[in-house]
């Protein structure tokens, strides 16, 4: 089973717009997270990030509140031009050109972000999966 992930795509600083860290994520074609956070924890974030297989599922949600869903597309590394946009550690990722309402995204996926936080995560739940490959083959895909 494919592994799917949350990806918040913001910043854990609220001085960085939200909107233009998601903006540069899908126009270059990116997931992500950035360079705030403690030294140790966040070289552990990164050592995760880095080990995400290629074709795992990320979903991300937009500033007008609407869930974007890509699949990560090769391997990691540091994107000093994000600096601005606290956009740093990052993988390719092709996003379809669909944004979904919640009505439309599997119910694990809404409920994590519905938990709030910032953190790139697995999500943990037997079908999210399966209903993000689902999702994945019936719609376009963009970057």
């Amino acid at each position: 089973m494919t592994a799917v992930y949350r990806a918040p795509l913001r910043s854990r600083s609220d001085d960085v717009p939200f909107d233009l860290t998601f903006d540069r994520a899908l126009t270059l074609g990116l997931c992500g997270f950035g360079r705030f956070g403690d030294a140790e924890r966040l070289a552990r974030r990164v050592a995760r990030f880095a080990d995400v297989p290629d074709g795992s599922f990320v979903w991300a949600r937009d500033p007008d509140g609407l869930y974007r869903l890509g699949r990560i597309d090769g391997p990691y590394g540091y994107d000093a031009d994000g600096e601005d946009v606290d956009l740093v550690h990052v993988r390719p990722c092709r996003w379809l050109d669909t944004a979904f309402g919640e009505s439309r995204c599997p119910a694990a996926v809404v409920a994590t972000f519905g938990r709030g936080g910032r953190n790139f995560q697995q999500i943990q739940d037997e079908r999210v999966g399966e209903e993000s490959t689902r999702i994945w083959n019936t719609c376009p895909t963009g970057r």
